[in-house]
């Protein structure tokens, strides 16, 4: 008896979307997020869309979030082995087009910080809200009044880096001018 196997349409699905990504670095990353949104037969406005960051020690996953969840989310970034630095951060947001299509980000503080050019590690000015001398332990607990960041040029508190993101652009950010 002669057995037969079958193949699954869904073990070829992929191959309609491959070209819309590109490998570089360790990079997996969608360099056409239009063309994919049409593959998909997804309408893409970018302001229904927030661009959700999430990074580990070696591991970066970039995802389309629609806003009012009604479409599925999309990956459009993803890496392995990279370490977590500014410099990592600025390459995948440039393999995506951030700066063509400006989403809303939604990350941790960390990946906040990466995106705000912040020095990492155990700073001074650590806050990328306010002022506030983090190693000032006798006022730590009793201070409650804590200064506003006014600006986010690079060299001065803690800014190691150009920023990667407007903080115009996103308010719930940052409230800085």
């Amino acid at each position: 008896m002669k057995e037969t196997v079958r193949m699954s349409v869904y073990r070829k699905r992929h191959e309609d979307l491959v070209q819309f990504f590109k490998m570089e670095r360790g990079l997996v990353a969608c360099t056409d997020i239009d063309g994919l949104m049409q593959t998909l037969n997804i309408n893409h406005n970018p302001l229904d869309w927030r661009l959700f960051i999430d990074l580990s020690h070696l591991i970066l996953k970039a995802v389309l979030l629609h806003n009012g969840n009604t479409v599925p989310s999309i990956a459009v970034g993803h890496s392995v082995h990279n370490e977590e630095s500014y410099e990592n951060m600025k390459i995948r947001m440039e393999a995506i087009n951030y700066d063509k299509f400006k989403w809303q980000i939604c990350g941790d503080l960390k990946v906040i910080a990466l995106l705000l050019g912040l020095q990492q590690g155990f700073t001074k000015y650590c806050r990328f809200i306010c002022e506030w001398d983090s190693r000032a332990r006798s006022l730590q607990y009793s201070r409650k009044d804590r200064p506003a960041r006014k600006s986010l040029e690079t060299g001065i508190m803690n800014v190691e880096n150009q920023l990667l993101v407007d903080p115009r652009c996103h308010p719930h950010i940052l409230s800085l001018v």
